[in-house]
């Protein structure tokens, strides 16, 4: 009964994955932007190995969630997007670790 016990707590952390972050496309995004301050739209391109097109639909889906802000510029005539974590994407990301963690931790152990 131990293990039934065991098992559907996990299942209940596997139900608060947030699913915005838990996309492998939108978690890659969202780990080069934790090591930067803002990055720029070819920068992000080039780092992730995403098509402009694929980038951008996961880019408008983390603003739409508030995980990211994005400013749109032009320098002289050249467009310029810039992104950058917000503070609640951070908060996310940590929640994400701490919902995360525990799963991956008895599946470890049970692969023992």
């Amino acid at each position: 009964m131990a293990d039934k016990k065991s098992n559907n707590d996990l299942l209940h952390h596997v139900d608060q994955i947030n699913a915005s972050i838990h996309s492998p496309t939108r978690l890659k995004i969202l780990m080069v932007l934790a090591a930067v301050v803002d990055a720029d739209f070819s920068f992000l391109t080039r780092t992730t190995g995403l098509t402009r097109g694929n980038l951008s639909a996961n880019l408008r889906k983390l603003e739409e969630d508030g995980l990211v802000k994005i400013d749109k510029t032009f320098v002289g005539r050249v467009p310029r997007t810039l992104v950058e974590l917000s503070s609640e994407g951070r908060t996310a990301l940590k929640t994400y670790q701490e919902t995360m963690q525990p799963i991956l931790n008895a599946l470890l152990e049970n692969l023992d």
